[in-house]
């Protein structure tokens, strides 16, 4: 079975001193630590420390922290991902009601995960497992820890003009597109 691979954390940067302060000593144990941590908008997304501050992350944090600290440790082949996927009512059943009374089928919504030799990984939350978004991947592409913030947004938009564009039945504005997305993140909250 292809894993992660598991190393000892080192004291080669600031994420890896967080992990350490916490007696968290191995890459699966910061791996695990991470998903059990609550699911939450942090305060300031741009400082990864955040998380720790906060106690909670939400999949750009909490992915982004899990690769800056491979990268500090050396491990450079764990990519963090960006994953455009259809986030309907089967894969994420608390916006049921919402794309329904805006007449969606799905929404185009970015999810952040890390990959290792082809293989996903998924530390969102608890129960997060590849499965509930991989065979609804629309787009995907490798971004760096500092680009979850403004230049995912950005990609997401990006990605949201298009698709309305080759979608002319759908008669929202990228504004109305996104304000029904944010409701989406929002009952997933709730």
């Amino acid at each position: 079975m292809n894993k992660l691979p598991n190393f000892n954390i080192e004291s080669k940067g600031e994420i890896s001193e967080e992990f350490l302060k916490k007696s968290i000593l191995t890459y699966n144990d910061a791996s695990k630590y991470v998903q059990n941590l609550t699911y939450g908008r942090n305060l300031d997304k741009d400082d990864l420390k955040s998380v720790f501050k906060d106690n909670k992350g939400t999949c750009s944090t909490k992915h982004a922290v899990l690769k800056q600290l491979a990268n500090e440790n050396g491990l450079k082949n764990v990519k963090l991902m960006l994953g455009i996927f259809k986030m309907n009512g089967f894969n994420t059943p608390k916006i049921y009601k919402t794309l329904k009374s805006y007449n969606l089928d799905y929404i185009p919504e970015a999810h952040n995960y890390l990959k290792y030799n082809n293989r996903i990984y998924d530390f969102t939350k608890i129960n997060s497992s590849p499965s509930n978004f991989e065979s609804d991947l629309l787009y995907e592409i490798e971004i760096k820890s500092s680009e979850i913030n403004q230049t995912k947004i950005q990609i997401h938009k990006n990605f949201l003009i298009d698709w309305l564009q080759q979608n002319p039945t759908i008669n929202y504005s990228i504004e109305e597109l996104w304000s029904i997305r944010e409701q989406c993140i929002q009952d997933l909250s709730e």
